[in-house]
């Protein structure tokens, strides 16, 4: 004999939502069956190339606001040529202002020296440019350019000097042909000085020439320029 199986619970079953007229929804019992098992889920089968993955390149994270409060921009270094150049403009300056300063020096000295040539120069001219007529002003214009030894030599000789040429007539005319420094000092210089002198008199009145060279002292004194010494020289 053959045994009767196992009976079979049913599964209720009732209609979805609120019972209708009032009457309590009918539940329907069915076989209660076993769930299939089911065996593990495959996934398709993949491509046989597949292509390059996608790269995905991260996002930075945004920054929060500084809450420090940004300073004056960094100054920029200056350029080397700008250096360079302003080195030049004062080494240029530097020198510009030496050779002012130079020919500056150099002016005041060449003014110096033409100052002590000229008063050879003026010197000489009073000295051979005597008129009888005139002979006390010429003699007195000689002696107020004259210092040192130079103004010993007419001291006590003047009134005499003018009286000789007054009574013989002399006249003579002089004429500067060329003079030169030929040493100079702190405070003093000689001068070389050409001179030419025409001569006439009452025993002579056909004028002559007369050529000296004379070499002229001339001291500075507070500024004053004056003869010193006046010597001829062969």
């Amino acid at each position: 004999m053959t045994e009767d199986p196992k009976p079979r619970r049913r599964r209720a079953k009732r209609e979805a939502g609120p019972p209708r007229d009032g009457h309590p929804a009918t539940v329907q019992v069915g076989d209660a069956r076993p769930a299939q098992t089911r065996g593990p889920e495959t996934s398709p089968a993949a491509p046989a190339h597949p292509g390059p993955a996608p790269v995905f390149q991260p996002v930075p994270a945004a920054q929060p606001p500084s809450s420090v409060p940004e300073g004056p921009a960094p100054r920029r270094r200056p350029r080397m040529w700008t250096v360079i150049a302003c080195v030049v403009v004062v080494a240029l300056v530097a020198v510009a202002a030496l050779l002012a300063l130079g020919l500056r020096a150099d002016d005041a000295r060449d003014a110096r020296r033409q100052a002590y040539v000229d008063a050879a120069r003026q010197t000489i001219l009073n000295l051979t440019t005597i008129h009888p007529d005139t002979a006390r002003e010429d003699v007195d214009r000689l002696l107020a350019g004259a210092s040192g030894e130079f103004a010993q030599e007419f001291e006590g000789r003047a009134d005499p000097f003018v009286s000789v040429v007054a009574d013989a007539r002399v006249a003579t005319e002089g004429e500067v042909i060329v003079a030169g420094l030929e040493t100079e000092t702190d405070s003093s210089a000689t001068v070389l000085v050409a001179a030419r002198a025409i001569v006439s008199s009452a025993d002579q009145p056909e004028p002559s020439p007369r050529d000296f060279r004379m070499r002229v002292t001339i001291t500075d004194t507070d500024g004053e320029l004056t003869a010193s010494r006046v010597e001829f020289v062969p």
